[in-house]
């Protein structure tokens, strides 16, 4: 009886000592890019509550927990959910509304896009995004006679690519009041011959855009929700939205509040009273999926557009340096203003010029080494005298490499050879501080987080343009590739311990690729596919 009895209790502890944990998704026979501070891989890893329980070699995972779902990866490349450390992901779902123009290689092609659009479109306002003059062989600004000719009695707008211009035909403008050319503080109307072309740049562009009408409750949340599909498709688990209205923020919270809208969002307020007196009284907005502390505001125009503001005059227009978008005193203003209340300052700086005016405030504001992680975004031509502005005063450049990509066709025209030198200066600005969060701007450019990847390790074209890459003295490692769009983003959003990384205790945003872009020749990357996309351990996208 002894013997049983002493049998029996064996059996328990046995049975008690083997059992294993239940846990929500086990992954194993995998390469796992942890993305620690050593940068480890690992096989497996165990997901329970949204959250990574434990990591390891798969033996070890699947001997010790037991899952509803085991994903065997056969061997393929898991990453920490992308972010993207700059974009418009509340306008790129909005552009999805709207005609495409992108990539078109004329005004002719414009126009034809466009009114295929509007047959399909035929109410309201006739809105368009994308068109670059730049790719076309006329580079010159279009007017807007053929586009009143085929609209004339229809508001027609359409957004350069990077959003600092547009182009609005006849019916547009008189709908805004705007009869003839106006002065403007940080932005322009061109003119030919005394009479408007209808091209706005900068602050113009919204003396007609306030007048589009706003999306009422359905197509708003089409328009996030759409946005969302195709991030999480992309392999994108956080994004940081550069600037919104706190109207549009308490939007996409009650989304988020419902369910319907899972993506993890950072969000900028724009730079305007009723954000700041808003954000100021409620405070910091923080939840799992929310997270809004930052303010977001514009130094200046885009290169593209020559609205960068500039130290000494364009290569290609000499006598137009372009211009500051508000006078210096209210940058100045604005940064005494978030510093006092505790928020994050993000500027918008393009130009050599608008750089310095801004490092300079920065530094005069934060004085030396801190941890308030003020932001540069784009950061894209600085004068060699003022990187060191950077480290000083802990200041973080925001940069997208694939700005350098689409920008290197007509770059050195627009800036010169020795300007050149010292724009998109990647690893020149990561050395800084040592670390250097990467976005895209989309839907300036594509969403992919792939292309980003590429085009700051490899600096060139689809089709390996230029030879050798472009100015590769700035390209960034693989490893500070993956860095920047995973733990150094989420770095920049005071978002480190929490995601950015596979680790015990970090949310369970992850992506699994058909092959590890750490490891392919440079024209496998660009080949590369998103299989699946896991938000909180939940799959939110596979591949058909």
């Amino acid at each position: 009886m002894k013997y049983m009895l002493y049998s029996l209790f064996l059996a328990l502890l046995f049975t008690s000592c083997t059992k294993k944990e239940a846990v929500d998704v086990i992954i194993y026979n995998a390469k796992v890019y942890t993305v620690n501070s050593n940068f480890d891989t690992v096989e497996a890893f165990a997901v329970k509550n949204g959250k990574i329980l434990a990591l390891g070699k798969s033996d070890e995972i699947k001997s010790n927990y037991t899952a509803k779902e085991e994903i065997n990866a056969a061997g393929k490349a898991i990453y920490p959910g992308f972010i993207d450390a700059h974009a418009h992901f509340y306008g790129y779902g909005q552009s999805l509304q709207t005609a495409d123009l992108r990539e078109t290689k004329s005004w002719d092609e414009v126009l034809t896009r466009l009114t295929a659009f509007a047959k399909t479109h035929p109410d309201g306002w006739l809105i368009g995004n994308g068109w670059d003059q730049n790719d076309w062989q006329n580079k010159a600004f279009p007017t807007n006679e053929k586009l009143t000719a085929l609209f004339p009695g229809r508001p027609v707008f359409l957004n350069r690519i990077d959003g600092h211009a547009a182009i609005a035909n006849q019916k547009a403008l008189e709908d805004a009041g705007i009869k003839s050319m106006q002065k403007l503080v940080g932005g322009d109307m061109l003119t030919q011959n005394g009479k408007l072309t209808g091209v706005l740049i900068d602050n113009a562009v919204a003396l007609v855009e306030r007048k589009i009408p706003s999306p009422d409750a359905k197509l708003a949340e089409k328009i996030l929700m759409d946005a969302q599909q195709n991030c999480f498709a992309a392999g994108l688990t956080t994004i940081d939205d550069c600037g919104l209205s706190y109207l549009t923020v308490e939007f996409i919270e009650k989304l988020q509040q419902e369910n319907k809208l899972k993506m993890r969002l950072y969000v900028m307020l724009s730079d305007e009273p009723d954000n700041y007196t808003y954000l100021f009284n409620r405070g910091p907005i923080k939840t799992d999926r929310l997270n809004v502390r930052a303010f977001k505001v514009y130094a200046d125009g885009a290169l593209g557009s020559r609205g960068a503001c500039l130290l000494h005059p364009y290569s290609d227009m000499p006598g137009k340096t372009g211009f500051l978008l508000s006078d210096q005193k209210h940058f100045e203003e604005v940064a005494a203003k978030i510093a006092a209340n505790h928020f994050q300052m993000c500027t918008h700086a393009i130009g050599d010029s608008a750089n310095r005016v801004i490092l300079n405030i920065y530094n005069k504001i934060l004085k030396d080494k801190n941890d308030q992680r003020w932001r540069i975004e784009h950061a894209q031509v600085v004068n060699s005298k003022d990187f060191d502005l950077f480290g000083k005063a802990s200041i973080i450049p925001s940069v997208q490499p694939t700005h350098a990509t689409s920008d290197m066709y007509w770059a050195k025209q627009r800036l010169g050879a020795e300007r050149l030198k010292n724009a998109y200066a990647y690893k020149q600005l990561l050395k800084q501080n040592g670390w250097i969060p990467l976005g895209t701007d989309f839907p300036v450019e594509n969403i992919n987080p792939l292309l980003t990847f590429y085009a700051a390790t490899v600096r060139a074209d689809a089709k390996g343009f230029p030879k050798g890459g472009f100015q590769v003295e700035n390209a960034l490692t693989p490893e500070e590739a993956l860095r920047g769009m995973t733990i150094w983003a989420a770095k920049a959003n005071f978002e480190e311990n929490e995601k950015g990384s596979l680790e015990k205790g970090k949310l369970a945003d992850f992506v699994m690729l058909d092959q590890d872009i750490l490891k392919p020749t440079s024209k496998n990357i660009l080949k590369t596919k998103v299989l699946k996309t896991y938000l909180n351990g939940e799959k939110v996208y596979e591949a058909k």
